[in-house]
C-alpha cells in the first residue's frame, strides 16, 4: 500500500510503488494466502511506519488508548494523529513527517509561545502549532507551504499559511481520520 512516506516523490511518476506495486525478488509476484495474524501485523505495522514511531513508542500509545473511555482503536489513532510531528506535517510546514520530526527536534516549532523540541507531544483542543520567527525564511519551510496544495486540510485543524500558524479547533473523531488502517484489527493483534 502506498503510505506517501517520500513526500513530494509519491505524487510523481518516481514513486517505486507505480512502478512495481509488487515485493522485490524473484517470487514477488506470486500471490499468497494470509493468515489472520499476518493481516493483523501488517496492520500493526502500517500505521507504526506511516507516522514514523518506534515498537515501544507505538506500544505505549496502544496501552494509553486502552485505558481511556472511548474505544480503544479510535483512541490509538487519535493520539497518533495528535502528535506534534504529525500536526506539523498536516499543517504544510514540512514535506513528510520525517521532516516535521526534523524541524521539531531542532527548534523550529512552537506551541503556544513556547519552544518545542520533543516530536511526540500530544497536542489538544485550542494550541497553536507556529514555525518561529526566527526560522521563517528556511527553504525547506517556504517549498513544503507551496506544495501543501496537493494534500488536503483535515477539518480538525485551522491553517494560516501566511502568518505560519496553525490551531488546533477540535480532537479528531475516527470519521475525520483518512488513515486506511483497520484499527480493531490492531486491537486483535495486540489482544491476542
Amino acid at each position: 500500500m502506498k503510505l506517501f512516506l517520500k513526500g513530494d516523490r509519491c505524487f510523481s511518476d518516481k514513486c517505486s510503488f507505480e512502478r512495481r506495486p509488487y515485493p522485490p525478488g524473484q517470487h514477488g509476484q506470486s500471490r499468497l494466502k494470509f493468515s489472520e495474524f499476518s493481516l493483523q501485523l501488517r496492520e500493526k505495522q502500517k500505521a507504526k511506519r506511516y507516522y514514523g514511531i518506534s515498537e515501544k513508542q507505538f506500544r505505549r500509545y496502544f496501552v494509553e488508548a486502552s485505558r481511556s473511555k472511548e474505544l480503544t482503536g479510535s483512541a490509538l489513532l487519535r493520539f497518533l494523529e495528535t502528535r506534534l510531528d504529525n500536526v506539523v506535517y498536516a499543517l504544510g510546514f514540512a514535506a513528510s513527517r520525517r521532516e516535521a520530526r526534523q524541524m521539531v527536534k531542532h527548534n523550529h516549532i512552537m506551541i503556544n509561545g513556547k519552544r518545542a523540541n520533543i516530536p511526540s507531544i500530544i497536542l489538544s483542543k485550542g494550541d497553536v502549532v507556529e514555525v518561529a520567527e526566527t526560522s521563517r525564511g528556511q527553504a525547506k519551510i517556504q517549498v513544503a507551504l507551496q506544495s501543501v496544495a496537493r494534500r488536503t486540510m483535515p477539518i480538525w485543524l485551522e491553517s494560516d499559511a501566511a502568518a505560519f500558524k496553525g490551531t488546533v479547533k477540535d480532537v479528531p473523531r475516527r470519521d475525520d481520520i483518512t488513515l486506511p488502517v483497520e484499527e480493531n484489527m490492531i486491537v486483535e493483534y495486540y489482544s491476542r
